[in-house]
């Protein structure tokens, strides 16, 4: 049977980032929470953490901290029935939950249902962003409690539901179609006009055109890690992407942006995968952002 304060320093270590910051958050010694990590690794036999700037955790490590995690919801949703149990310590009743997802979902729909929950419930979030086609590998590695995802089928130890799907429309300036797409969109006007890529594993640009022109044209790109920062260099006419229709939809209204190629969307179908706990707070969090999704996602 592991310690259960030993689990917790890992996860704090892991958290935030650094054995200092993990020691105040702990209230100890940068020393006890080393002991500690140093401790348990032999217990277990394994390397949990990477020592670096930040601190990260290894796989096995990773599993230790979900593991951590959910015992720190359980006792959270014990306390909730049972509040005398630890009056004097309310604050290490406050467990996290880590949720991996997509940037887009975070920037358009996502933060309803994290406002919602954080008025329902006092547990705190942990989020990190990732394609959706990536984040199924957070829960293969046992990384998050639970994620949105483009992965329709259930991940061992997780149970899944469709959200719906997100939106987007191939977007630019009018003055970048007119430089660019003088005479229409074609292969080889696509081959030439600068796109916008979120990161190297963004593949929505290509999968519009392969869908549109059914033909796989490599596509010059700008790389731009932000949903925000998608719009305004499109807005800009530094190049054309993807954005969700939802995001843009004031712009193409009032002509500061306008479709590559009229009424060719493409809807991506996300999945909310969460661990099959049986804890309340998690379900009240998978609540919450089922109904945030049904207010912006597509049927």
């Amino acid at each position: 049977m592991l310690d259960l304060s030993l689990l917790a320093t890992v996860a704090a270590v892991v958290r935030e980032g650094s054995f200092e910051r993990a020691a105040r958050f702990l209230n100890i010694t940068p020393s006890a929470v080393s002991q500690r990590v140093r401790l348990i690794e032999e217990r277990v036999g394994a390397v949990l953490i990477v020592r670096g700037q930040p601190c990260t955790a290894t796989e096995a490590g990773a599993r230790l901290c979900r593991h951590a995690e959910t015992v720190a919801m359980l006792e959270h949703s014990l306390r909730t029935d049972l509040p005398w149990l630890d009056p004097q310590d309310p604050g290490q009743a406050r467990p996290g939950i880590r949720v991996a997802i997509n940037a887009d979902s975070l920037a358009t729909w996502f933060v309803d249902a994290l406002s919602a929950f954080s008025h329902e419930d006092a547990a705190l979030l942990d989020i990190s962003v990732d394609d959706q086609d990536q984040t199924g590998e957070w829960l293969r590695r046992g990384h998050v409690l639970a994620a949105v995802t483009s992965l329709a089928k259930a991940v061992q130890g997780y149970r899944v539901r469709k959200l719906g799907a997100l939106r987007y429309v191939p977007t630019a300036s009018p003055e970048f179609v007119a430089r660019w797409f003088p005479a229409g969109v074609s292969a080889e006007t696509l081959a030439q006009a600068p796109s916008l890529v979120f990161d190297r594993n963004d593949r929505l640009q290509e999968r519009w055109v392969r869908r549109t022109l059914r033909k796989d044209i490599p596509l010059p790109a700008h790389r731009l890690p932000s949903s925000e920062a998608f719009v305004t260099a499109a807005l800009a006419g530094i190049g054309w992407g993807m954005n969700p229709a939802c995001l843009v939809q004031k712009h193409l209204v009032e002509g500061r942006l306008v479709e590559l190629l009229p009424d060719r969307p493409l809807d991506v179908a996300l999945y909310w995968q969460s661990a099959t706990l049986e804890v309340p707070v998690l379900d009240r969090l998978t609540r919450h952002v089922h109904t945030a999704a049904r207010r912006v996602l597509v049927s």
